[in-house]
């Protein structure tokens, strides 16, 4: 057969044609690498000396699905169709082809993976790999039969919860469940497809009678079916308002799973292009894409990381404890120091707390975390131990002077090559690093509160930062499986204004006569996670309020507070902490809090304002067109440049619905000349605020957005 290919080695013993799959980094079905997976097997059919053929992965896959940059280009559904239905033909191929195939899946085996391995005959995978159909991640359904095929390999419960949410599962688990036949240690995983082989060329296994296609021993009657189904798409409704893909997989297999496969297939194809061409998936993929691409800047291109294997984590409160889990949890060797041992054993106990729901899960076990902290923690009482770190994170109390005060000594303690990072949340990074004998050093590491389980880590440059300790900074924030968006000093650096923005709005709108809970109720259902006076609560009233009274020093006037939010902190609610702020937490729900609403009230009446009631729509329209507006002004500030890692730090961040793309994506889509006009209009209605900000006018008379403008 032949042998000559690009991406696939071919290696042939006694009558076994292995095909090792080889398409740098992660053997992505991209069109070239088909084709010659095409031509590979029908070279192999034409061999009367092969009988069997093997498909395997190289390094860390088998395969991990398909192009989605192919896929995101797709503007027609009509120029989509045929080419899901060509792709069939290709794994129809391999299931009803003339001699049977075994997927000996090596590493992970994702999306059209997956779909080629249950097109074989045989299914050996390696232990610990993992196996799913994740597409309804970025937006899609299973395009290659999996809606199809899954089901009749383990059943249509556990189909649809694999499909309909994207997870995946383990190599052992799809033993259990049917999709795998066998699993095996790694180093012995072609010796025994080997052997699996041999049963074929025995007659042991009969390939004809192990196409998945013909399974039916796994799909319910027609009653259990409606059943099934049923509850599916009510659990999917719980969860995936605004997502399409869900829906369509559950559709795929509710009108599919017939007798008729060819046509079950012609089912999903349909629906696949219908996911491919929406919004929603166009957004996903976006996301998708973007978050690989974080922190890959021009400006560190080439620039070797330091190596970090040893952290210095200054304070051990609700945000240092969360660190200290991240940095146990990806074997780094951490040194925790606070100002006593009261204060250590706290940090201690606060760590321990952060691991509570693994435990609960049993994902790890207390014997597990007693390991973890006897041999990578370490405590100290006195900065001197910091000498060994090669990073030290502080998140200690929010006074510049005390911050200061202990990064002079450290300089004075540690190597000169040692990155030194600030967790603060507000205070200009470029001043703290101004004690400095080496500005350059000091970078900003922003977590977001619990820090072992938000996804975003916004790293700030101070002025004098260097490529190095960015670069440093970036790697280190891959390490422990975080989301890097760099952005640069400015006050509340990019999250903290833009959520100051976009839900500060919230309290105007409650001093003009909204209801605080049709404002809750308007952005819950736009699909963020929680409504401003909830996030208000939770992150405490307190602090925002001294938040933006800094933005108002900082800024000017179209950060002036709302008069309302100045009655509200002088009650003292401050939220969760204080048991009440907008919401009451003393009984067994939380209840608005009578006491705000007294102020209120009380104002409302003074002022002669009657109650207003606004739409969803308008309400989120001003509060977005805020945000948006506020955007524009950071960018002209220089906070950050690329729109993509703005709106991964509002996902990733404040939790901002992922099915619409971010702020800057969303505005992209309403139109900037419409976001422009609006914000004219509520400018003239509500003042200085609205200001439209410069780059925002020159965009909307060019024609440029941010997608394509920057």
């Amino acid at each position: 057969m032949k042998t000559d290919y690009q991406t696939i080695q071919v290696e042939i013993n006694q009558g076994v044609a292995i095909l090792r799959l080889n398409n740098p980094p992660v053997n992505q079905l991209s069109k070239p690498f088909v084709e010659e997976m095409k031509d590979a097997l029908i070279s192999a059919y034409g061999d009367n000396e092969i009988q069997v053929v093997i498909l395997t992965g190289t390094e860390k896959n088998f395969i991990a699905g398909a192009d989605i940059t192919e896929i995101q280009q797709v503007k027609e559904r009509g120029s989509i169709l045929p080419l899901v239905m060509e792709n069939n033909k290709f794994l129809n191929s391999i299931e009803q082809g003339p001699k049977p195939v075994i997927a000996a899946i090596n590493g992970n085996c994702l999306g059209g993976g997956l779909e080629i391995a249950m097109a074989c005959h045989y299914r050996i995978a390696a232990k610990g790999i993992q196996v799913g159909q994740p597409e309804v991640q970025i937006g899609l359904i299973p395009g290659a039969g999996g809606t199809q095929r899954l089901p009749r390999l383990v059943g249509l419960p556990d189909a649809l919860k694999m499909i309909a949410t994207g997870q995946a599962i383990s190599a052992e688990e799809g033993l259990k469940k049917g999709c795998i036949d066998e699993v095996v240690p790694l180093e012995s995983l072609l010796s025994k497809a080997f052997e699996a082989a041999q049963r074929f060329l025995s007659g042991t296994l009969n390939h004809r009678d192990r196409m998945t296609r013909s399974r039916k021993d796994q799909l319910p009657n027609f009653v259990m079916k409606k059943m099934i189904i049923s509850y599916a798409r009510e659990e999917a409704a719980k969860k995936g308002k605004g997502y399409i893909a869900p829906f369509k997989a559950i559709e795929a297999m509710e009108r599919g799973l017939s007798n008729d496969f060819e046509a079950d297939l012609r089912i999903e194809a349909e629906l696949f292009s219908d996911c491919a061409v929406s919004e929603v998936a166009k957004n996903l993929i976006g996301i998708f894409l973007n978050t690989r691409a974080a922190g890959k800047l021009p400006r560190i291109k080439g620039i070797e990381p330091q190596k970090i294997r040893t952290v210095g984590m200054l304070g051990g409160g609700t945000m240092g404890s969360g660190i200290v889990n991240l940095l146990l949890n990806h074997g780094f060797k951490t040194i925790l120091w606070d100002i006593n041992e009261e204060a250590i054993q706290k940090g201690i106990s606060a760590i321990r707390k952060t691991f509570a729901y693994p435990i609960k899960i049993g994902k790890m076990t207390q014997e597990d975390l007693d390991r973890k902290i006897q041999d990578h923690l370490t405590t100290t009482t006195s900065l001197d131990d910091m000498k060994g770190a090669d990073l030290i994170i502080e998140a200690v109390l929010e006074d510049m002077n005390i911050k200061q005060g202990i990064w002079k000594k450290l300089q004075e303690v540690c190597r000169s090559e040692v990155t030194f990072a600030t967790n603060t949340s507000a205070l200009p990074i470029t001043e703290m690093a101004s004690v400095l004998k080496d500005p350059g050093r000091m970078i900003g590491l922003h977590f977001f509160n619990p820090a072992e389980r938000m996804q975003l880590l916004e790293i700030i440059c101070g002025k004098k930062t260097s490529d190095q300790t960015l670069a440093t900074s970036v790697a280190f924030g891959r390490a422990i499986r975080k989301v890097p968006i760099v952005v640069n000093d400015g006050p509340g650096f990019y999250v903290s204004r833009q959520l100051g923005a976009f839900m500060g709005e919230s309290t105007f709108m409650v001093g003009e006569g909204e209801d605080p809970a049709l404002i809750e109720e308007a952005v819950v259902d736009f699909g963020m996670p929680m409504g401003p006076a909830t996030l208000g609560d939770l992150t405490g009233l307190d602090i925002n309020y001294h938040v933006v009274k800094n933005f108002e020093k900082s800024l000017g006037e179209r950060w002036q507070m709302s008069p309302i939010y100045k009655l509200i902190y002088q009650t003292g609610c401050y939220g969760r902490k204080t048991g009440a702020g907008w919401y009451d937490y003393s009984g067994e729900k939380p209840i608005p809090n009578p006491k705000l609403q007294e102020v209120i009230h009380q104002y409302l009446k003074e002022k002669g304002i009657k109650p207003k009631k606004s739409s969803q729509k308008e309400i989120i329209e001003r509060m977005l067109a805020r945000a948006i507006n506020e955007a524009a002004y950071m960018i002209q500030d220089q906070i950050c440049d690329r729109p993509q890692d703005m709106d991964l730090a509002i996902i990733y961040g404040l939790g901002f619905p992922p099915y619409r793309g971010g702020i800057l994506r969303y505005a992209d889509t309403w139109g900037i000349r419409n976001v422009y006009e609006h914000l004219l209009k509520l400018e003239q209605e509500h003042g200085v605020r609205f200001k439209p900000a410069p780059l925002l006018k020159e965009m909307a008379e060019s024609g440029r957005t941010f997608y394509l403008g920057f």
